[in-house]
């Protein structure tokens, strides 16, 4: 991994939140690459109960202050940036005050999902790729984790797919167990097609379930990792029918030597 750039895009991160298969891993494949002499990344929304004053969150002037368009809204984009200090590691922070302010990050305290997890998404895909664009830094590799990270891989290729900056960038998404029960807003197809991508590239989340919006996110990506022994069956047979390279689940013990070799020799060698 020596010098290479690779981007982390996660819905979740230690320190900033509690420890889940998402988090965790979202911390130790950027220390991973950081060690192997890898340059990196981190981008993930700034929900409401990360405690900025404790994590020294800070705002980035120069990388803040455009408008984002979610379904003909203007909607302020936010960029502030923390470190991991034990590891030298730099998070930035997407931020909104209409969609992030909340105390939570996907549901209100009864459990029930936020009306609006459709437009977070969106508006988190968009925010990372403009930010990216600002800091002028080609990502050899994206890697996406979680589920409020899988619009990027969509619109990574069809809304930016003209963007020069990401001409070489493979995608990777990894795939985690079940993320969320029920489904975000039926209208979000219609959100994602009003900047112009066709419907039947979407049409998986015409019911937008945890399943289908991971299929979104596979179908748009060079590679997959598969982040849980419990994934359902219905999407290990959908990515298994798209001939991309697959790393098969391994502990997390195993996963330094795994992600590595899986960077290196799969996603760095597709054409």
């Amino acid at each position: 991994m020596n010098g290479k750039k690779v981007l982390f895009v996660s819905s979740e991160l230690v320190p900033y939140l509690p420890e889940n298969p998402v988090s965790l891993m979202s911390y130790e494949a950027p220390r991973m690459v950081n060690s192997n002499g890898g340059q990196i990344r981190i981008f993930m929304p700034r929900y409401g109960n990360i405690n900025e004053r404790r994590h020294q969150l800070h705002e980035v002037i120069r990388l803040s202050g455009m408008n984002l368009v979610i379904n003909d809204m203007d909607m302020p984009l936010i960029i502030k940036v923390a470190s991991i200090p034990k590891e030298r590691i730099q998070v930035y922070f997407i931020d909104n005050d209409e969609y992030f302010k909340r105390k939570a990050t996907f549901a209100d305290a009864d459990g029930n999902l936020f009306p609006d997890n459709d437009e977070r998404a969106i508006f988190f895909a968009k925010g990372v790729v403009e930010t990216v664009k600002k800091l002028n830094w080609a990502p050899d590799i994206i890697h996406v984790h979680g589920w409020m990270a899988s619009m990027l891989p969509l619109y990574l290729r069809k809304y930016y797919g003209d963007e020069p900056l990401f001409a070489d960038s493979k995608i990777v998404t990894s795939v985690y167990g079940k993320g969320f029960e029920g489904e975000l807003d039926t209208a979000m197809i219609d959100k994602i097609s009003f900047d112009g991508i066709d419907k039947e590239e979407i049409k998986a989340i015409s019911t937008p379930d945890y399943n289908n919006l991971l299929k979104i996110a596979v179908d748009h990506s060079d590679a997959v990792i598969l982040a849980a022994e419990d994934l359902s069956e219905d999407l290990v047979n959908h990515i298994n029918s798209l001939s991309k390279p697959v790393l098969p689940y391994v502990p997390l013990q195993e996963a330094e030597e795994a992600y590595t070799n899986f960077y290196n020799q799969e996603v760095l060698k597709i054409d």
